[in-house]
């Protein structure tokens, strides 16, 4: 397996650039990208290195415990425990070509994580983005991560990073799910607007269609930006909101990181 190669600062190089340029994908357009998400367990990480995958997404949590001096863990809520620290995970891909994003579920996981991702920052040239949802956003309940101690802790230790800045969503499939308002697209613009680094949305792919406008304006905002559809385990949409997406913004400015079948009939609707 080929580890990544690259200079400094490849860490904001958007990944249409790094992986044309490693000639693994042919064109300048983000659904090319493919994405493994949730590759958190040691047999998930294992799949995803082995997989077609560009981009593996993770989920990073401090234990159940509570304890702020724990070691992060690869895990998504409701799991609280995990076979994989952050540690022995960034060990395996490493040794990959594979770009990273991961998602911070807290600012202590973040904190922890920091120190860790420092160590192996010179064998890990790919693309990586550093998430968390920082805003309130549609039908959203979980707790938002504060958004500038979450930009101060990742930028002291990596002030060349891409962002991936969400909201916190819902999704019910027995209500009409309404999407992003033009608070949260102003509010999220107002965050986002002093950094210099790359930035990337991420958008429930359930909740999009009804938010084009909105996400458009946002967009238009700064060069930097970027949107990167993901979908909700349980999520019910058709393909068909995909490829209206895929319409109406530029394919150089989506990412889909989305889960079959949807993922397979989108990608053979679109000739990929």
């Amino acid at each position: 397996m080929a580890a990544c190669a690259g200079g400094p600062g490849s860490w904001s190089e958007n990944i249409l650039d790094y992986f044309l340029r490693n000639n693994q994908i042919t064109t300048e357009d983000g659904a090319e990208i493919i994405w493994y998400h949730a590759a958190n367990h040691k047999s998930q990480m294992q799949e995803a290195l082995k997989s077609a995958a560009h981009m593996i997404e993770a989920d990073v949590l401090l234990p159940s415990d509570g304890s702020e001096h724990g070691q992060p863990i690869m895990a998504h809520p409701p799991e609280t425990n995990s076979d994989n620290t952050l540690q022995e995970w960034l060990a395996e891909v490493v040794k990959s070509n594979k770009g990273i994003k991961l998602d911070f579920k807290s600012l202590a996981a973040a904190r922890a994580s920091m120190p860790l991702l420092d160590i192996v920052k010179q064998r890990l040239q790919c693309s990586v983005w550093m998430n968390a949802d920082i805003l309130p956003g549609p039908n959203g309940s979980s707790k938002v991560v504060d958004a500038n101690a979450f930009l101060d802790t990742v930028t002291s230790f990596f002030p060349d990073v891409t962002f991936s800045l969400g909201w916190t969503t819902g999704w019910h499939p027995e209500k009409v799910n309404e999407g992003y308002s033009w608070t949260m697209v102003k509010e999220m613009d107002h965050v986002c607007s002093g950094l210099t680094q790359p930035v990337t949305f991420p958008v429930r792919a359930a909740l999009v269609r009804q938010s084009c406008s909105q996400l458009l304006w946002l967009l238009k905002r700064s060069n930097r930006y970027s949107l990167t559809v993901w979908t909700g385990k349980n999520d019910s949409y058709p393909t068909e909101d995909l490829l209206y997406i895929r319409d109406y913004f530029n394919k150089t400015q989506v990412f889909y990181d989305i889960l079959e079948p949807q993922s397979h009939e989108f990608r053979q609707a679109i000739g990929i």
